[in-house]
């Protein structure tokens, strides 16, 4: 199976799994952790362009389970993140990750980060190497193996 095709279905299974578990994912701490997460795969290489903001605006607008929050305020919270990483990307990256901990307290909602970052880092059909190294940093915070998720 190609590349692209594992990824592809990967990232299906994901979003399946997300779906199966829309009403368990309602909580604030998955909210604001899932926005840090799509702000670091967004800009794990040290820069944001126009069409990984794109990606997450659609994910923000399409998502079933970001569908349970509103949608300008995951927006917000989402180019506040951005904002935060332009800053001054190492400070922003520790204080991202330390919004995507408080995650760790739900296995359910801390699982469903992760993944909203692997359906965010593959939207574009590439999956590069410094977004999953963001995502295994992240699951390294939420007490999850990232051998769990493939990467």
């Amino acid at each position: 199976m190609a590349l692209w095709d594992r990824l592809k279905e990967s990232a299906q299974t994901m979003q399946a799994q997300l779906e199966a578990r829309k009403n368990e994912l309602k909580g604030g701490a998955f909210r604001d952790a899932s926005m840090a997460m799509c702000a670091l795969v967004a800009a794990a290489d040290g820069t944001v362009d126009p069409a990984e903001r794109r990606r997450v605006a659609y994910l923000i607008e399409h998502n079933e389970v970001l569908k349970n929050f509103p949608a300008d305020e995951l927006h917000s919270r989402f180019e506040s993140w951005l904002d935060k990483l332009a800053d001054d990307f190492d400070l922003g990256k520790v204080s991202a990750l330390q919004e995507v901990a408080k995650a760790r307290r739900k296995p359910v909602e801390a699982r469903a980060v992760v993944q909203i970052g692997i359906v965010i880092g593959g939207a574009d059909g590439h999956f590069d190497l410094i977004e999953r190294a963001v995502i295994r940093e992240a699951c390294h915070t939420l007490d999850l193996p990232p051998h769990e998720f493939d990467l």
